[in-house]
């Protein structure tokens, strides 16, 4: 078994979608129901929730919660790419910082408040 991708499901396919494939840089045809983007050999994908087959499994009868699922993006230099992260307008949890464990991470929300760790192995 293989895991080839982590999956969002929102209202806003489009603008969720568009903020991951600026963040990994990566090209991606945009439509307002399904979209992956690549990320390396996994991808992550966004699904209409009114139109995603799980519609009544996705937190029926009350608000999504959030921190829940933290997507783990590995860089060369965390250090390089805050700058290119922060003119995303993103959220800060947390700035680059090392890690006890020697990781070098830093930790921001996207648009939907989801939360995304951004590291480098030291």
């Amino acid at each position: 078994m293989e895991l080839v991708q982590s999956r969002i499901v929102t209202d806003d396919v489009q603008g969720l979608a568009a903020f991951y494939a600026a963040l990994v840089e990566k090209p991606v045809a945009l439509n307002e129901y399904y979209v992956e983007v690549q990320a390396g050999p996994m991808s992550v994908g966004f699904s209409k929730r009114r139109f995603t087959e799980y519609h009544d499994a996705v937190r029926p009868g009350g608000p999504p919660h959030r921190d829940e699922l933290i997507l783990d993006f590995l860089v060369d230099d965390v250090d390089a790419e805050y700058g290119r992260i922060a003119a995303l307008g993103v959220d800060w949890v947390m700035s680059p910082t090392t890690q006890p464990w020697g990781a070098r991470s830093m930790i921001f929300r996207d648009p939907e408040g989801n939360l995304v760790n951004v590291f480098s192995r030291q």
